[in-house]
């Protein structure tokens, strides 16, 4: 003890002299009085901080913490009118996959979750930002040096084939038409309307603009039509405002925009892309502030973050397609920002699916998500439904074959889409039927279409004693689609095509008849066309751009038509954006070679923009060796 150590103590510590016990006071005063006055002369220090002031007061803010935006309080939910907020047949500019009105019942009154503004909190960036280290900052030269192939192929994927060099030079010159009327006569709008010679807004990108552009970035940069690209690139530097506060498609905003942005950045490095990925993928998250943690379909993209039900969908539903959606944008997000709420967000979506029972494994495409229960039976490969399960096999291939749950949600869901949906037609064509409560719609949407390509992407990975059967359910799928197109006179698809009373992949409604320059059917060529080398695949290509340049181009873009079935066609004054980055995307790949965008490094969003497989370990060896040659 220290007293024993101090002279003319005693070993007691007691019997001090009181001059005795003066000095030592004054000792001990002196010793305090020079110890906290040192500490006040010292450099600042967070440790020394810690030592004498209150942890609340120097608490660091953690990526994905309790502190996020999704733990926001809410204020009292308050109705709102219906919003049925998909545009007319003909006058949209969306891809409409998401759902349309005609597919779906009238729902009740739609669903709000307010949230608290967003400037009172946090952004996800400054958290992201506050936590990072440099090992885990994202790289885009390691990024690089992880690809097996260059992106662009040896010889910017150029075939060897001269018929199919002069196609896709075709297929190019198709973009630059499209590109340049959209340019001259819409500029910064999101769509052009060739007849008119104008452009569209919409109402389902919440205000955003350039949806065109965004979409276009990609298939410009890889067609070589660099000084598109460039002015593109430009618009997004100097015009693209992310701060509009309307009422957006989360699921649109997601797949052209967010995914927009992120192939462009990956294709080219420029910081920009990342950038505006990031802080628009921000304004996505309060859409994810509902008791389930399951996104509403519309959301405000303002500042309060105000999120809501489609007004049709079934008592206030999310839809399967929507929610089902967002896993390959949001994982590259967090991979980008270094911030894991993102992924986060979504494999609690897949969380809760794992949990809830599915009618004969099958999932129905409405889901409430304040309950997390299905809101009816509704069973579609098409409309509603159709993402979601090229997202699982896709989430997989993209995860470099590490994401063991989706390939088990999506093999599990092919088994039962086998045995409930997949029909077999009197002319023997193999077809997806929709499943409503039990009951078979023999009706199969062009939508469905893109079916082909997707269990023949996730033929190698299954039981390998299927791997042929899948294959050959790919084939037969993409031949019922090409027939759809065959069988009419415009040799253009239809909206919807049925088997039953008679018909086989026919419009049988008049409502169906429409074509607006889907991708779908061109989509399963293309993957087919890897797969298989079969020549056919890119003669039926060939027969689309010939269709496409007889009865959609017009004197300024390209057109739908609103029926396919007669040689007087009556075009919807839209040239639809996605035609731009799928459809003309999918048939340029078709007729080049497959190390333009490998598969052995890409996989594809459902708007058609590439996102990079994700190699961790590659990564992860990259950045240990940067660490030890820099030290």
């Amino acid at each position: 003890m220290v007293f024993r150590k101090l002279p003319g103590v005693s070993a007691s510590g007691m019997g001090l002299r009181l001059s005795q016990k003066f000095v030592f006071l004054l000792f001990l005063s002196g010793l305090v009085t020079l110890c906290f006055g040192a500490l006040f002369f010292l450099p600042d220090s967070v440790r020394l901080k810690r030592i004498f002031l209150s942890k609340t007061e120097v608490q660091p803010v953690t990526v994905g913490s309790e502190n996020d935006v999704r733990e926001h309080p809410k204020r009292p939910k308050e109705q709102e009118h219906l919003r049925g907020l998909t545009p007319a047949k003909g006058e949209t500019g969306t891809k409409s996959k998401s759902p349309n009105r005609e597919e779906t019942e009238a729902g009740g009154k739609a669903q709000e979750d307010l949230t608290l503004p967003r400037s009172k909190t946090e952004s996800a960036s400054q958290k992201a930002t506050s936590t990072g280290t440099s090992s885990d900052t994202f790289s885009f030269k390691r990024f690089q040096r992880c690809l097996l192939k260059p992106p662009l192929g040896r010889d910017d994927g150029r075939p060897a084939d001269p018929q199919s060099n002069e196609r896709r030079e075709k297929v190019k010159e198709m973009m630059k038409f499209a590109w340049d009327n959209y340019k001259g006569y819409a500029w910064g709008k999101n769509e052009l309307r060739p007849l008119t010679k104008n452009g569209h807004i919409g109402n389902m990108f919440g205000g955003l603009r350039g949806a065109s552009i965004i979409d276009s970035l990609d298939t410009l940069y890889i067609m070589g039509l660099m000084e598109e690209y460039n002015d593109a690139k430009e618009w997004v530097k100097t015009s693209l405002d992310l701060n509009s506060n309307g009422e957006a498609s989360l699921f649109e905003v997601n797949i052209r925009y967010v995914g927009g942005l992120l192939s462009a950045y990956y294709l080219t490095g420029e910081e920009v892309f990342k950038n505006k990925a990031v802080e628009l993928g921000e304004k996505l998250l309060p859409a994810f502030n509902t008791p389930t943690g399951i996104p509403r379909g519309v959301i405000n993209l303002g500042s309060s973050g105000t999120s809501w039900s489609w007004g049709w969908a079934s008592a206030g539903s999310s839809i399967l397609a929507e929610f089902g959606t967002l896993h390959l944008e949001f994982v590259h997000l967090t991979e980008l920002s270094n911030n894991p709420i993102y992924k986060e967000k979504v494999m609690n979506i897949r969380k809760l699916l794992n949990k809830i029972e599915k009618p004969h494994g099958l999932y129905p495409n409405f889901l409430s998500p304040v309950s997390g229960n299905w809101v009816q039976h509704h069973v579609s490969i098409g409309g509603l439904g159709d993402s979601f399960y090229e997202y699982l096999i896709k989430s997989y291939l993209m995860s470099d074959k590490t994401d063991e749950d989706a390939k088990t949600m999506y093999y599990s869901a092919m088994e039962a889409i086998e045995a409930n949906l997949v029909q077999k037609s009197p002319g023997g064509l193999t077809y997806m039927a929709e499943w409503r409560g039990g009951i078979l719609d023999h009706k199969m949407g062009h939508l469905a279409c893109f079916s082909g390509g997707m269990i023949g992407i996730g033929a190698d990975d299954g039981a390998p004693e299927k791997r042929q059967h899948y294959l050959d359910l790919a084939a037969e799928i993409t031949h019922t689609c090409h027939e759809s197109y065959a069988r009419s006179t415009t040799k253009l698809g239809p909206e919807a095509f049925r088997f039953d009373s008679g018909a086989e992949a026919t419009a049988t409604r008049l409502s169906d008849r429409y074509y607006i320059l889907r991708p779908e059917v061109i989509e399963s060529y293309m993957y087919m066309w890897r797969l298989t080398h079969d020549p056919k695949y890119r003669d039926w290509g060939w027969e689309a751009v010939e269709a496409l340049e007889q009865h959609c181009r017009v004197e300024s873009g390209f057109s739908g038509i609103r029926d396919v079935y007669t040689m007087t066609v009556s075009h919807d004054n839209m040239q639809q954006s996605f035609f731009l980055s799928e459809t003309l995307k999918y048939l340029y790949l078709l007729f080049s070679d497959d190390d333009l965008l490998s598969f052995e490094d890409w996989v594809f969003n459902t708007e058609a923009h590439p996102l990079p497989i994700i190699r961790k370990s590659c990564l992860h060896d990259e950045a240990t060796e940067e660490k030890t040659v820099s030290e």
